[in-house]
């Protein structure tokens, strides 16, 4: 996924690229401090993604994004809270106040929809939701709803954000049904959406809905290196 930074304060430009460095899942193809030639780029180059500082030299934010007629998917960036209703209306990601953290720009930019190659679609598995056997009743499941699971014995809990299910099928065989999607073993006993974590802090992983879950010594160097860069 290549991403713009469109920000004309040298200072904010050099954390927003240190936070895409760290985040390393995705790729940085210019910074602009002008927006007109952010948008002379913009025609000539396909972007998945921009942040954009709303306070810019000869055009705001607000006014260079309703310019664009193929608009890429934007993160706005200002220190003015005074935007953020006129924002919402443009359909942007998410709304990042001055001065954020990596925390912050992390949850923001896991709003982001990654684009998915012709080959990649074509590859990627199938399945996007599985049916659990709950008694008599069978019930969907999909995958996305999924925030955590966790091991109970021979069976798995299924924690959704506003309910959980017991599910007859073991851990490693949801980790088979999951596998090619967003999902991480950080533990022995569980498994986490990637999309849900909202921060992680030494050994112990926080996600939106508050749950804390352990990071396990045994995963913790992968998780660190996919993830954490």
């Amino acid at each position: 996924m290549k991403c713009l930074i469109i920000e004309d304060q040298p200072p904010a430009q050099r954390i927003l690229k240190k936070y895409i460095e760290d985040l390393g899942s995705i790729e940085l193809a210019g910074t602009f401090g002008d927006p007109l030639k952010a948008m002379a780029y913009l025609q000539e180059n396909p972007i998945d993604l921009i942040f954009l500082d709303i306070n810019l030299p000869k055009l705001s934010g607000i006014a260079f994004l309703k310019t664009l007629q193929k608009r890429p998917q934007v993160i706005l960036t200002t220190a003015y809270s005074e935007y953020a209703l006129e924002s919402y209306e443009l359909d942007v990601v998410d709304y990042l106040l001055k001065p954020f953290s990596f925390e912050r720009f992390i949850k923001a930019v896991s709003k982001v929809r990654v684009p998915k190659s012709a080959d990649s679609i074509s590859n990627s598995t199938s399945k996007k939701e599985y049916f659990i056997k709950i008694g008599y009743e069978h019930i969907r499941i999909a995958f996305e709803d999924i925030f955590y699971l966790a091991a109970d014995g021979d069976y798995c809990e299924v924690h959704l954000v506003d309910k959980k299910h017991l599910s007859s099928e073991t851990l490693k065989k949801w980790i088979e049904l999951l596998e090619g999607g967003d999902f991480f073993r950080v533990h022995k006993s569980y498994v986490v959406n990637i999309h849900q974590i909202e921060k992680v802090s030494g050994s112990t992983i926080f996600l939106y809905d508050g749950t804390q879950l352990p990071l396990g010594r045994a995963y913790k160097e992968e998780f660190m290196d996919k993830f954490l860069k």
